[in-house]
Formats: C-alpha cells, structure tokens, sequence
C-alpha cells in the first residue's frame, strides 16, 4: 500500500511540475506575442517553421506566440493563457481537462497545427459530422495561414473526394467515419484502391467519450447477400409471450431469456419437439433469441426510432442517430419484423474493429474534454495517456445544488415538472438533460400541459441542434435534451447574439436539470458543464429517484431505510451518501466490463496486426504469384502466354480474397466462442484463458487454410488477359458493403427505463 501511495504522490509531482514548466513558457510566449505583432504575415509563419526541427517543437514559446497571431489577424480570437498552455500540453501528448466554454476548439486547431508544422499528419478526431465541417471551415484561416493545408470528411463524401481530403495536412472527421475507412481499405485488392493516407496524430476532441465511454464498440463492415426475416411467425409467437411467466429479463436489463414454460409454449406454437435439439438449436433457436431480444431489450424512442418506414439507430451515448449504421443482421431484422417493416438485405461480417483498436493504431494519440478526470484510470490503463487539468480562463460562478431525492419515479417526475415550471416562470432559461428520446418527448408534453414551450433535441431532430443549443440560454427558454445535449456548441447567454447576456445573468444563468444520475459521475459532469461558461453565473441540479436505474443496479442487494416526506422527497445525508455510493458501484463495474472486454479484444488485435502485415506483403509485391507459382507449378506453367503483370494482379486477388475469407470465419467462429465461454467457468476453466488457446489455435489454421483455399482456387479459375474470373466461381467479393456498429456499450442505456440498453447481448 505505500509503494502504491507513492506512485501517486510521484504522478501529481510530475503532474505539478509540468504545470509550473507550462506556465513559465506561456509567459514567455505571452511576451513574444506583443513582438511579434510588428512582423509581417509570412515573417511570423517563417518563424514559426523555424521553431521545429526534426519533427520536434524546438522553441515552444517561439511557437506558440506565432500561433496566438495567427489566431488573433486570421480569426479574431486572442488565445488565453490557459488556451496557450493547453496546446502546449497536446503538444506534449496529454489529454487535457478544460471546462466548457473554454475555447477547446481554438486549441485544438492550435495543436494539430503544431503538430503539422513538424511533418506530422493530424487526424482531428470529431464526435460527428455536423462538427467535423464546422471546424475545419472555422480554423481553416488559421491552418492556412501556416502554408498548411486543413480538410474534412464526413459520412457523404464520395470516394474521390474522400481520398483528396486525406491528403491534407490536418483532417477533421468523425470517429467512426476514421474506422470505417480503415475497415474498407483493409478489403482492397490493388494499391491504388487506398483511400485513407496514413497519420501520425490523433488528436482527439471529446477525448473521454471516444476513447472511454465507446472505445469498445464494434465497427463493422459487412457484405451484401439476400436479407432473411427471422420469419413473420416465429415475431408473433414471441409477440404473444408473458413476461416473468414465458420469459424474464435479467436485473441488469442486458439479457432475456426464456423459462420452461415460455419454452414450451414457444415449441407447440412452432409445432416442433425442442427448441435445443440438434436440428432446431443452430437455426430456430436462434430467431427465437433474437426475435426476444427485439420484443424485451430494444424500445422504440430510446434504442431506435421509425422514420419513413426505415429503422433508424440511435447512438444512446450522444442520443443522436447513427446514421448509415445498423445492428448485425439477424437482429436488425427481428426489430424491423417486431415494427412491421420490409425487412432489409442481410449480410456477413467481413471485418469489425473497435474504436480502442483504431486510437492505437496512431503513433500518437492526445485529447481534449471537459471531464477527464474521472476517466484518469482508463486513459492511463488502456492508452498509456496523462491527464492535465487546464485552469478556468475565469473562476466558476456556477452553483452545484444536492441531489433532490425522491422513493418513486412518478414523484420524482411530479417534482421535476414543479421546479422546472418554478423556475421558468422567473424567465429563467433551462436545460433538461434527459436519458432519451421518449423521456424527452414525454417530459416535453408534460411540460406543454403546464402552458410551456419547450424546445426538444433529440435524435429525431439532431440536424436542428446547433440552432436549439445556440438559444438554449436566451430569457425564458426551456430546452429538453438527451445526452447529446450540444456537445461542442456553447450554450450563451441572451442567445445566439447573446444581447440579453446581462439580463440572464442577473436571473441566475442558465439552469441545468438532469432527470437522474448517469452510471458515471463523469457523464452528469458533462451536463452540469453546459451552465457557467467564461465566468457566468448558473445552476445544476438532479432529480433522483430509488427506482432509477443507477440506484437500483448499483445499490442491488441493499436497502435504504428512510421516511420519505408527503411529496416523496427523501431528505437525508443517508440518502445523498446511498445514491453516490450506487453510483461508485456501476462505475466499478465499468471499468471491470471494459478491462474484461479489452483482454478479449487485445488477442484479435494482435492477430489482426498479422492479418494486416500480410495482406500488405501481398499488396506490395509479386509474392502472392510466387507462392501459388511453386505450390502449382503445373498451373502456372499453363499460364506461359498470359502477361506477367496480369498474372501477379491475378495471384494477388486469389490470394487476398481466401485471406479475407479466412479472416472474416475466423471473426464469426471467435464470436461464436465468446457467446459461449462462460460455460468454461462451469468446467472451472479461466474463460479467458480458454478463449486465447481456442483462438491461437484457430488462427495458426487460418493461415494455412487461405493459402491452402487460394491454391484450389488457382488451379481451377480462369485466367487470361482479362485476369482471373473469380465470379464465374462464386468467388466474387460482395457487390455492397456497409457499415454499422454493434452496441457494446455498458454506458448506453436510458437512465430511467426499466431495461436500459442491449448493451451487450451477444456477449
């Protein structure tokens, strides 16, 4: 215990002295600025140039005082103190902890430009679109004023133009568009087909979110064959099951499962002997499973939303759609049979990779967020990262209120509804930060009742964001959100123009609400943060209730003895203590999921490593024609008049494609083995241990089975001037792809339904 307590007294010296060194060189940048205002544009760029050498920040002070000019004559924007020394410590590789309202955006194009001044590229890693192309066209006079070149890439962006934008020197996109891309071009079968150019920087904004709260979700590319509804009948029988008699929902809502009873009812409606014999396990079963999954689990207006007769995920961390993305397809296809929809072509998982794996696939990884803090452990066990906290530009005028704590969630509600009413009468305005789109649109109509207005956004309306969150903070609003509540726009008071600033900060400034905690103090950080930028004035308060779902799965197996008042409410420290110690519990047990879940990814990862190595030797090389060439010489011979250049591109296709194919079966198998590994522990086998020999084992045949496979193939396919005609062997690769992630995101869930997320069904 005392080694351990001075490796943390070591971490905070290190920390402080940082912070002291950091201070120091913004003084000095600081007195360089007012210089540097005498010289003249290409003057302050060549200096800048001058201030790195060998891909390195020689002069940091130098640097920085050119980058504030840049900043002041391109944008207008003088870069604070606090500003200069949070680029210095990107600059230095940390993730950094600045409030909101602080300027990140500013820094963190300050950064990746630094960072491009040296020859590094940067990815500027977004949470969407919308902020993807707002930033680069924000920060491009910056960037440029460098001789440096700034682009962005968002979901729509045809291949062409896609590849050009990452050529530039700094690239703004989303998360998930990043991976995406690295999952298409690691299905190329020419060089030339590349669209991602490499980078040696990810720099990444709402670094917390990216690399905590979803750095587990799958990616996934999948490929195109015809779409298979889990049938119309198997949907209506599961329609017609009881809960708690037919089947049951784990306390945790991540699981359902039938009991005998529902079993049975299940086999004599089918007509069928058992659901798990031989012959009915591998295929109706698992309808069944997913159709029970669709009907307990997934709740329209939180996990996903109808619009024009399409299913419509949404990502429930951010309460946005996730545009172009969809569950794997069996389950996509249950929800759309429960709704009534066309069911949609299906598809084979042809590559999957977590946002963990794509943050280290770059040399350098460095971030920014408005609550790092909390997230310390996790940065540092899974990324190797340091966390600063950058100090306010002006001190926190915002005011913290206890937890309203209430027995039920109707009294709860009734509460939420009186205070909000209380507070907009004053002209007040409000923002209630909910857990999704039903509650939103439930708590919007409960407050209309009340003679309200209430703006909602939510993933219905996600394109209006920007405009709701820009006047979320003018006199007399009330704003009701899910959690994406504006990240990334500021919320200013007396509105957009803010010309009723004063008049609001003399009510109280804005007034946060959360309808119940999250399942991380860091996620109702991100909440309270929307009030009290640059210095104003605020409030933040939650409502919670004992049935929320926190309370109830964090404090399961203990009970709080209280007498709540006539309302409901519980006045107690007991209570404040209780639900903060619920709380504590599901953030253990996240971290405990996401450490669980990183040593089953991290073999894949690794595996994945060789996959890539060896396709790229293919790809590079004419090694793919030497090999079949010795393993069929025959064939090869009876090639003679076939062009050379033509039989290395026909080798390397053949070669690729059984790659892949091995790749994409052994993806499927070790999912297979996942779903079933905890019934190791049963045996009293580590199932982690188990799943790595399973693995190791199957992977060493993986590799002989493809170029086993590609010798087969190459014996019999057709080859000619034209190449080799692999579709005339049922060869061909899918004629569609698309992507779409699977929710494995413990953090996902609502906050006061009764079942909170998929989370992580298939696991």
């Amino acid at each position: 215990m005392g080694a351990f307590n001075w490796f943390w007294k070591a971490m905070g010296a290190q920390s402080e002295r940082n912070d002291k060194k950091s201070k120091a060189i913004v003084e000095d940048s600081a007195a360089a600025h007012s210089r540097l205002r005498e010289l003249s544009d290409e003057e302050v760029a060549q200096l800048a140039r001058g201030a790195v050498c060998g891909g390195e920040v020689k002069d940091k002070p130098a640097l920085l005082a050119c980058l504030a000019v840049a900043a002041e004559r391109k944008l207008g924007l003088v870069p604070f103190n606090v500003q200069s020394q949070a680029v210095l410590r990107l600059l230095s590789g940390d993730v950094i902890q600045m409030a909101t309202g602080e300027g990140k955006t500013l820094v963190g194009a300050m950064a990746a430009t630094g960072f491009a001044l040296t020859g590094q590229r940067v990815h500027l890693v977004t949470v969407n679109n919308y902020l993807a192309v707002r930033d680069a066209e924000w920060m491009r006079p910056l960037v440029e004023f460098f001789d440096l070149s700034v682009s962005s890439v968002t979901e729509k962006l045809a291949p062409g133009a896609r590849r050009e934008a990452y050529l530039a020197d700094i690239v703004y996109a989303p998360v998930n568009e990043l991976g995406f891309d690295v999952l298409r071009d690691n299905q190329i079968s020419d060089r030339s087909q590349t669209v991602q150019a490499p980078a040696q920087v990810a720099l990444v904004d709402e670094a917390d979110s990216v690399l905590v709260d979803e750095a587990l979700v799958p990616l996934v590319l999948a490929g195109s064959r015809p779409g298979t509804d889990p049938t119309g009948q198997i949907t209506a029988v599961v329609a017609r099951l009881k809960e708690d008699s037919d089947f049951r929902v784990a306390e945790d809502g991540r699981t359902v499962s039938l009991t005998e009873d529902g079993a049975a009812k299940v086999e004599r409606e089918l007509g069928i002997d058992s659901l798990y014999s031989e012959e009915n396990i591998g295929a109706i079963l698992v309808k069944v499973n997913l159709a029970l999954h669709a009907r307990a689990l997934l709740i329209r207006d939180v996990h996903y939303i109808v619009v024009d007769g399409g299913l419509q995920l949404i990502d429930a961390s951010r309460g946005r759609v996730a545009d172009l993305q969809r569950w794997p397809d069996g389950l996509q296809a249950a929800v759309e049979s429960k709704e009534g929809l066309e069911v949609s072509d299906g598809g084979r998982i042809l590559d999957t990779l977590t946002l963990q794996e794509l943050m280290r696939r770059y040399p350098r990884v460095c971030g920014m967020t408005g609550t790092a803090v909390e997230a310390t452990d996790q940065l540092r066990q899974f990324y190797g990262l340091h966390v600063s906290v950058i100090d306010r530009n002006k001190e926190l005028r915002r005011f913290d209120e206890a937890d309203r704590i209430y027995a039920t969630l109707a009294e709860k509600y009734a509460a939420l509804v009186e205070e909000i009413a209380a507070i907009h009468a004053t002209g007040q305005p409000v923002l209630v930060g909910t857990h999704d789109v039903a509650e939103s649109e439930e708590l919007a109509e409960a407050l209309r009742a009340r003679g309200m207005d209430p703006s909602v956004l939510n993933a219905k309306n996600d394109a209006e964001e920007a405009r709701i969150v820009a006047e979320a903070g003018d006199i007399g609003r009330v704003t009701v959100s899910t959690q994406m509540a504006g990240r990334g726009t500021d919320i200013k008071l007396g509105g957009a123009d803010e010309a009723d600033h004063d008049r609001v900060a003399e009510l109280g400034g804005l007034a946060v609400i959360g309808t119940a905690r999250y399942r991380t103090s860091r996620l109702d950080n991100q909440l309270r943060g929307r009030a009290g930028r640059q210095g104003d004035p605020g409030l933040s308060l939650f409502f919670v209730s004992l049935e929320d779902d926190v309370v109830r799965q964090g404090g399961e197996g203990e009970e709080l003895q209280v007498q709540p008042g006539a309302d409901g409410r519980i006045e107690s420290k007991r209570a404040q203590e209780f639900v903060a110690h619920c709380q504590r519990v599901t953030e253990g047990q996240l971290l405990e999921i996401h450490a669980q879940t990183w040593k089953y990814n991290q073999l894949l990862a690794d595996q994945r490593i060789i996959i890539d190595e060896r396709r790229a030797q293919l790809l590079d090389s004419d090694a793919a024609w030497q090999e079949l060439e010795e393993r069929a010489p025959q064939r090869a011979a009876e090639l003679a008049d076939v062009p050379l250049e033509t039989k290395i591109t026909a080798a390397r296709e053949i070669m690729l494609f059984h790659l892949d194919l091995a790749w994409a079966d052994h993806l499927e198998l070790m999912d297979d083995v996942r779903e079933s590994i905890h019934l190791r522990a049963i045996a009293r086998e580590t199932p982690i241990d188990e799943y790595h020999r399973i693995a190791v084992r199957e992977f060493k045949e993986l590799a002989q089975r493809a170029v086993d496979d590609a010798v087969e193939t190459f014996q019999k396919v057709r080859i000619d001037t034209g190449g080799a005609h692999l579709d005339e062997e049922g060869l061909a690769r899918p004629s569609a792809t698309w992507t779409y992630m699977v929710s494995d995101n413990p953090l996902a869930g609502a906050g006061n339904s009764v079942l909170s997320s998929i989370g992580n069904i298939f696991r």
